[in-house]
C-alpha cells in the first residue's frame, strides 16, 4: 500500500556558526519577521530561532561544523513505519545518523541530497 505523504509547515536551515548572527539579523532586522530565540538541547545543534514565516515555521539552526547552509523540509504521512518501509522498497532508506530525532520520526534524503524529517502527520 502507497503512504500519502505531505510537506509539513517547518523548515530547517543548518547555518555555520560565523554566519549565524548575521542569518538572525537578516530575518529580524532587514525582513522585519517575528524571531524568537527557543532553548534546544542537541548535541549537533547549539542555536535555534524560530521564524514566523506565512503559514511555515522556519527555524534558524546554529550547527558548529557546517562549512555551508543546508535546507531541511518537514514531511508527514499517516503512518511512519509503512512510509518507512514504502520508501525503503523504492530505494529511499533513512539517515537517522544526521541529527537526534525522536525514535518515532525518521530522517531521509531525496536523490539531490535535500533531507527531510519524516514524521506523523494528525489527519
Amino acid at each position: 500500500m502507497k503512504p500519502v505523504f505531505q510537506g509539513g509547515i517547518n523548515i530547517a536551515i543548518k547555518i555555520p556558526k560565523q554566519k549565524y548572527e548575521a542569518t538572525v539579523a537578516f530575518y529580524k532586522e532587514t525582513l522585519g519577521l517575528e524571531v524568537t530565540e527557543k532553548p534546544i538541547t542537541n548535541p549537533t545543534v547549539s542555536r535555534t530561532h524560530e521564524v514566523k514565516f506565512g503559514p511555515n515555521i522556519i527555524w534558524l539552526d546554529c550547527v558548529d561544523n557546517y562549512t555551508h547552509s543546508e535546507t531541511w523540509l518537514e514531511l508527514k504521512t499517516t503512518d511512519v513505519p509503512v512510509a518507512t518501509e514504502y520508501l525503503a522498497s523504492r530505494g529511499t532508506y533513512t539517515c537517522d545518523e544526521l541529527e537526534e530525532i525522536p525514535k518515532d520520526m525518521h530522517w531521509i534524503t531525496d536523490p539531490a541530497g535535500s533531507v527531510f524529517i519524516l514524521s506523523k502527520s494528525g489527519v
